[in-house]
């Protein structure tokens, strides 16, 4: 009897061991979910409380951040962008437009860029007013290569273009590449996007800037972002 006790001894402690294990696991992943809920909370709090600079600043230029093209023509939330952007400019809030997005790859033969051009001089905007940018694949690369051609030009301040649910993001990543202080992100509702599709990849997209730029801070290159 005595003997049967002490061989199970071992086995009891390997038990408790593995459980500890499980416990440990199990309470990592519930601070992970809890982590992970609140960054969330705090990322749709941030972008659903964007509100449109009052009133809107005037600017050399504006950066029409791309959206896809449809059959070479802009999408509906692209062509939302441009409108907005061709107001400022009838209303003199800007003078020339940057417009920045390269080939989607999604059956278009123009660049987002080339798109874009067309829309515009169909309303009446000279093609001597629009400089492409179309090499970009993202809203890090629209930004980034977009910034040297506003300063090629001597525009010393622009806006961003954008929607809304964007506009946040736009401007965290426009600081970070070092625009003027006064850079404003301006973003327009959209009346054809889904709200809740695009906020869901919004904080996506948001919460990998947020790795892509820790990352870019310690030297370390990234792929292409949202």
């Amino acid at each position: 009897m005595k003997q049967a006790v002490i061989s199970k001894g071992p086995k009891k402690r390997r038990v408790r061991k593995r459980f500890g294990k499980l416990i440990l696991l199990l309470r990592i992943c519930a601070w992970a979910a809890a982590i992970g809920a609140f960054w969330s909370a705090y990322l749709l709090w941030t972008i659903n409380n964007y509100k449109m600079p009052d009133p809107i600043p005037k600017a050399d230029a504006a950066i029409i951040l791309g959206a896809a093209l449809w059959s070479d023509q802009p999408s509906p939330g692209l062509r939302e962008r441009l409108d907005f952007g061709l107001q400022l400019y009838k209303q003199g809030n800007v003078k020339y437009f940057i417009l920045s997005g390269g080939h989607d790859h999604n059956g278009s033969t123009l660049s987002e860029a080339e798109g874009m051009r067309n829309y515009l001089t169909a309303k009446g905007v000279p093609a001597d007013r629009l400089v492409l940018e179309q090499d970009s694949r993202s809203t890090y690369e629209n930004l980034l290569f977009s910034r040297p051609l506003a300063i090629k030009q001597g525009w010393k301040n622009v806006v961003l273009v954008t929607h809304d649910f964007h506009a946040t993001r736009a401007a965290d990543i426009a600081k970070y590449l070092k625009y003027p202080a006064d850079t404003k992100a301006l973003g327009t509702k959209s009346q054809v996007l889904s709200a809740a599709k695009n906020q869901t990849r919004e904080v996506l997209a948001f919460t990998k800037w947020k790795l892509d730029e820790l990352l870019l801070r310690m030297g370390i290159q990234t792929p292409n972002s949202f």
